[in-house]
Formats: structure tokens, C-alpha cells, sequence
């Protein structure tokens, strides 16, 4: 089992520049189904993830 541990003094870091994430910016992507976002980091702009939200009628 893995356990899970709250860290609110701790800072992440950017797997890609290594500068602290105090901001993480994102845009909305285009789509005909449901809603997707990239979010990216604001000092290098390199992605950290994608997500996608389904519409009402899919679950």
C-alpha cells in the first residue's frame, strides 16, 4: 500500500527546468466532445499534463 501525505511546506519542481511550480498556466483545447485542458509551466511553457472532462451524457 502506498500512502498519501499532505505537504504544504514543500514546493514541486517543473520535470523539465527544475524551477519551483508556484503557477501552473493552461488553456483550453478544442474539441466536438466534452472539455480537454493542457497545462503547461510558465517558466519553460513544456507541458505537464492533459486532462479531459466528459460530457454530461457520457458518465
Amino acid at each position: 500500500m502506498i500512502d498519501i501525505e499532505e505537504k504544504n511546506d514543500q514546493t514541486p519542481l517543473c520535470p523539465h527546468c527544475q524551477s519551483e511550480i508556484r503557477k501552473v498556466w493552461y488553456r483550453r483545447l478544442i474539441g466536438l466532445f466534452g472539455k480537454r485542458y493542457i497545462y503547461f509551466c510558465p517558466s519553460c511553457k513544456a507541458v505537464l499534463g492533459i486532462s479531459h472532462r466528459k460530457g454530461f451524457w457520457m458518465g
